[in-house]
């Protein structure tokens, strides 16, 4: 869709760079969360209620609309025109009220289609400037998780296969940065893809709230109106045609708990991709994962061997911003002065910046998972040199014996010191145990000693 208010300013002259270096990347966002797509989703809430009054209230003078009116309202509800942002913002340039010019914008469309005064009467009727923005912002947050699902799909997919591909690729784990049991690649991959899909059903599981309810949230004006008519069911019933749940109790806002619960359950989808990101960062430098080289890219302006791991680098960096907003958004939005303040309406204006930079990560990251590979070799050669890591295996088989003190036996044997396969059988030769434990602890090597990890691998 073209926007005649997108101009032909340079993307190296943007202030920010969701809108600049970033700005193919934040593409998808921008149709809904620019405010051209906040203008746009008013227009459809004004025009959707127009629709539903005529329907619903018939008793109104104005509920007789003839068809073409009702055709452009159909029109403004669906697909408002190309131009109806900059329409908009030009009469809000003379009356200095943002949602007011929307009214007046469908006002003005309706009329030329034909409506009289007394259906004209109709859009905003009842309406504060919340009641429209509340149930705009909602939609478009919904609307913005649905295309954002898409892209967390594909690098959980893509994850998914990496796990079972590298089910039994047998590395050394490293806790605390030190040489530890031994795991598989694609367990390490599998405990991302569980924590990812746990996190997403967190964030889709987010109900989208909405007020319907007039200027303090207690259907004043519309009482005074029609006091016959239900309000309270007239306003559930509307948001649920906006596929959002009525909020019954509101002040002048509808108290953005639901938005506070949606940016923190997306700041924690974050946390874990950010995890994935330090960990699949270090495993490329320990040489586990390699990366493949583009032949015309640049990893130094002075080292021309480099092939830099500067995707992980970039979501971690874009995560980091998103988070910071998301975590504000999450304790700020739910807390306005009495009935209500002003404060929540610039930092909603920036839920697409938060929601930008996550999708410049998530598109990085999914760049970085498509340059790498295993190097099995490399993790071949760690296990080789870590013998010592079958210390808990055969202190285990100690304990499991009955024979007493075999944490201490491992601990004097192999702490501070190089073990290898001829050492460690040497002890184990020693150890009070029958001939077959022997045996089949000799038999053990780092690669073999990876419990069920292939299987939980498999199994994700």
């Amino acid at each position: 869709m073209h926007d005649p208010l997108q101009n032909d300013l340079p993307a190296v002259l943007a202030l920010s760079p969701v809108d600049g270096r970033y700005r193919a990347a934040t593409e998808p966002l921008r149709e809904l969360l620019s405010e051209a797509g906040l203008i746009r989703e008013r227009i459809r809430v004004e025009a959707a209620w127009f629709e539903y009054l005529a329907a619903a209230l018939p008793q109104l003078p104005g509920a007789r609309i003839p068809d073409a009116v009702r055709a452009c309202a159909r029109r403004l509800r669906e697909a408002p025109a190309d131009t109806c942002a900059l329409a908009v913002k030009n009469i809000e340039a003379r009356i200095n009220h943002d949602v007011k010019a929307v009214e007046y914008y469908v006002r003005g469309e309706l009329a030329a289609a034909g409506a009289d005064p007394a259906s004209l009467e109709l859009v905003h009727f009842g309406c504060t400037s919340e009641d429209i923005n509340n149930v705009s912002y909602a939609r478009l947050l919904l609307e913005a998780r649905a295309r954002l699902h898409g892209i967390l799909a594909g690098l959980t997919e893509e994850l998914t296969g990496l796990a079972h591909r590298a089910a039994e690729l047998a590395m050394l784990a490293r806790t605390h940065g030190q040489p530890a049991s031994p795991t598989t690649l694609g367990k390490e991959v599998a405990n991302f893809v569980n924590r990812l899909r746990r996190a997403e059903r967190r964030w889709s599981s987010v109900q989208a709230l909405g007020k319907w309810n007039g200027a303090v949230g207690n259907f004043n004006a519309q009482r005074a109106a029609l006091p016959e008519v239900d309000w309270r069911a007239v306003s559930a019933e509307f948001l649920g045609s906006l596929d959002l749940l009525a909020n019954a109790y509101t002040t002048q806002i509808e108290p953005h708990d639901w938005i506070g619960e949606y940016c923190d359950a997306l700041a924690a989808m974050n946390v874990v991709l950010l995890d994935l990101s330090r960990d699949f960062w270090g495993y490329i430098s320990l040489g586990y994962l390699r990366q493949r080289a583009t032949a015309a890219e640049v990893g130094s302006s002075t080292m021309p061997h480099k092939v830099n791991p500067i995707d992980f680098e970039n979501c971690e960096g874009n995560l980091g911003i998103a988070n910071a907003l998301l975590r504000h958004f999450a304790e700020k939005l739910p807390v306005s002065r009495w009935q209500r303040d002003l404060t929540d309406s610039t930092v909603l204006r920036n839920i697409g910046v938060a929601l930008g930079h996550s999708l410049i990560a998530w598109r990085a990251l999914g760049r970085g998972l498509g340059k790498i590979e295993p190097d099995a070799s490399r993790m071949r050669a760690d296990l080789d040199g870590a013998w010592e890591v079958l210390g808990e295996a055969v202190q285990t088989v100690l304990r499991a014996a009955g024979i007493p003190d075999g944490y201490e036996r491992l601990k004097t044997f192999t702490r501070g010191r190089a073990i290898d396969a001829r050492s460690l059988a040497e002890f184990i030769e020693a150890l009070p145990l029958p001939a077959q434990e022997k045996h089949r602890l000799c038999a053990l090597t780092p690669a073999d000693y990876i419990g069920w990890a292939a299987e939980l691998a498999r199994e994700i």
